[in-house]
């Protein structure tokens, strides 16, 4: 299987590791590139791109 086909960019670096967290607006479990902080709210891709276009 190719990188492509496994998800990677080729480039021959590892995948990046993902941690769980929970969604501050929606409360659904999503999963983000970083270590959540306990004092920093996580949004899922969906909230956070709904945020970040200013839509409430």
């Amino acid at each position: 299987m190719s990188d492509e086909q496994s998800g990677g960019c080729g480039c021959g670096q590892a995948p990046r590791e993902m941690y769980k967290a929970v969604c501050a607006e929606c409360k659904q479990e999503c999963e983000v590139p970083f270590k959540p902080k306990d004092d920093r709210p996580i949004y899922c891709k969906a909230c956070f791109t709904k945020r970040k276009s200013g839509g409430r």
